[in-house]
């Protein structure tokens, strides 16, 4: 009987396990969770702050689920050794757990530049996790003020997340724009407005020169008091224990398209990996939910002695603030299609008879459709693109593709 051993216990570790039982139903799956939590959906934490979600609700999978997949889940413990050639596995509590397939599940850590005075500084927390939001939570009232360094997705969904119980959110990015690796100057300002005219301050292209105590003193010569700091510079994927395995490594864990390591019967998943990206051939670091999930799923059924690969991932983000959402998918390369208005962007990215990517902001089209043209490498010329560049439609395929992608729906 084969023991499984699933180091991470967030999305890609769930379907991971379901990946497993889809081929084994007898073999041991031991699952070591770094957090006391069942797995949940991280992009939800700011719903919590918000009050539209609970713990229970921002589960992945019901309350039954460890048991009905016959796991054992190691809560609050962390995994801090591998031992590769005894297939073991050594524990932060001194434990030894032996295996014979691995799946490392690790995801992402939060990065934090050494900021001079940091250390006076008491009520700073990260955004990553659900006891991060909880800890932020229990320090911060109607009266406190909240600043938040990084402007990327982590620190605006947490300004948007805090915004309605404190008395004031002020955000600072080294960056001349908000999301500066997903959105070009004009989609970031469109979002920007929309942000500030919901009580949310920006000081973009400035930093933070030291810290003393509850006062930012930034580059621009402003100084900044808050009550509680939020620390969302960036994040890295977690690669150490892969790396002192002596596994191969870049930005990520480096994986095939069964998502194998470099390490005999080591598998990882989700954002911890460097996958190769459908658009542009190149390996990178692709992390977001949907393919956690699906990396997860193959490294199970692989590791579980099936076949599975993961071969279409793609760059992709989906994110709203106050009500306007921003989605986007693959790389702004080649002819724009563009239609826009003061409180909408939509852009189409098309080269050699393909739909490259997409900016969808305050749009109502259905950007699956749009992801799936990209994924699947859908000629443009088997379409009516002329059609898809207004909506988003399975009109605009051939009766006998919408048969195949759609069950025989016509």
């Amino acid at each position: 009987m084969k023991r499984y051993i699933i180091i991470g216990n967030g999305i890609a570790a769930a379907t991971c396990i379901e990946g497993i039982r889809s081929i084994d139903d007898n073999g041991g799956i031991t699952v070591i969770s770094g957090e006391d939590h069942d797995a949940y959906c991280r992009p939800l934490i700011s719903y919590y702050l918000e009050g539209r979600t609970d713990p229970d609700r921002m589960r992945y999978r019901d309350p039954s689920f460890y048991e009905r997949m016959g796991c054992k889940v190691l809560y609050d413990r962390k995994a801090v050794h591998i031992v590769k050639d005894r297939k073991k596995v050594e524990l932060d509590d001194g434990t030894v757990i032996p295996y014979t397939d691995l799946c490392i599940a690790t995801g992402s850590l939060p990065f934090t530049p050494p900021f001079e005075g940091l250390d006076s500084v008491k009520n700073k927390f990260s955004f990553m996790t659900l006891d991060d939001a909880l800890a932020l939570e229990q320090r911060v009232d109607e009266n406190s003020k909240v600043l938040i360094i990084g402007a990327g997705m982590i620190g605006l969904k947490c300004a948007e997340g805090i915004c309605g119980r404190v008395a004031g959110v002020t955000v600072c990015d080294l960056a001349d724009r908000i999301l500066p690796s997903v959105l070009d100057a004009e989609c970031a300002s469109l979002l920007q407005r929309h942000m500030e005219a919901n009580g949310i301050q920006f000081y973009m292209n400035d930093s933070v020169t030291y810290f003393d105590k509850d006062t930012a003193h930034m580059k621009s010569g402003a100084d900044l008091h808050f009550d509680a700091l939020v620390l969302a510079v960036g994040i890295r994927p977690n690669i150490a224990l892969m790396s002192d395995a002596g596994g191969e490594t870049d930005r990520g864990i480096i994986v095939d398209e069964q998502l194998k390591t470099s390490l005999p019967d080591i598998y990882a998943a989700g954002d911890c990996v460097e996958v190769m990206d459908r658009v542009s051939g190149q390996k990178r670091v692709l992390a977001n939910l949907p393919n956690a999930a699906m990396q997860g799923h193959a490294a199970g059924v692989n590791m579980a002695g099936g076949h599975e690969v993961f071969d279409k991932g793609i760059i992709m983000n989906s994110i709203g603030f106050f009500g306007l959402h921003s989605l986007t998918a693959g790389s702004y390369e080649g002819e724009m299609y563009e239609e826009k208005t003061d409180h909408s962007i939509k852009r189409l990215y098309t080269k050699d008879d393909l739909l490259k990517g997409f900016i969808l902001i305050g749009c109502d089209d259905r950007a699956g459709i749009y992801t799936s043209m990209i994924r699947e490498k859908t000629p443009l010329s088997s379409v009516n693109f002329e059609l898809m560049k207004r909506t988003a439609t399975t009109a605009a395929f051939s009766a006998e593709a919408r048969r195949k992608k759609f069950g025989g729906m016509v």
